[in-house]
């Protein structure tokens, strides 16, 4: 079988693939995301775009590899919120999020030759009402400064919500792996 290329530097997305038990390798894609972001507005396009742009770059120098590139955007009111990267700016999503609902886009590509296979992933999550001193408390405990949203679902960031609707909660991580094992079959991987 062709090598399977994970295009991304994330660990969340490589603890993710692992969990299919297929050998597989990383490499950073060297997007530019600040230049994509500058460019489109709209968060599903982002999104899109961003992960097919990494499985493509990878794709590139990797012939005959299966490259599967991912992005995930976080949006409230048609705007997307970035990872924070500060304490101050992580407090300011949080205060924004809560008590509101808002959407996880995970998109996906997987990049084989001329060959391209994407899908998305729709989460709605709904953030329940915040106290500012949970807020803090919250953001000085998980450090979710590089989490779009501001939050790390998959550790202490679960007590910030009241309500998550997905069909597939690893893409609240980063990687959808249902339909990600579903489309590897598809191409001719096994996976039990």
């Amino acid at each position: 079988m062709a090598e399977l290329v994970l295009a991304s530097t994330s660990p969340y997305r490589k603890e993710l693939l692992q969990r299919l038990r297929m050998p597989f390798s990383c490499q950073a894609p060297g997007v530019d995301e600040a230049a994509a972001k500058a460019q489109e507005r709209d968060p599903l396009a982002l999104a899109c775009s961003l992960a097919r742009r990494k499985a493509l770059a990878v794709a590139a120098n990797q012939p005959g590899a299966f490259v599967i590139g991912s992005d995930q955007v976080a949006t409230i009111d048609g705007l997307v919120l970035d990872k924070p990267g500060t304490a101050e700016r992580a407090a300011a999503q949080l205060q924004r999020l809560q008590g509101r609902e808002h959407q996880l886009l995970t998109a996906v590509a997987i990049a084989h030759g001329n060959q391209l296979v994407e899908f998305v992933d729709v989460t709605r999550l709904c953030m329940r009402t915040l106290e500012p001193a949970e807020i803090e408390r919250y953001v000085a405990q998980d450090q979710p400064l590089d989490c779009a949203g501001s939050y790390k679902i998959e550790s202490l960031g679960i007590s910030l919500f009241a309500g998550i609707s997905c069909e597939d909660q690893t893409a609240i991580m980063g990687l959808p792996l249902l339909r990600l094992a579903t489309e590897l079959r598809q191409l001719g991987f096994t996976i039990p």
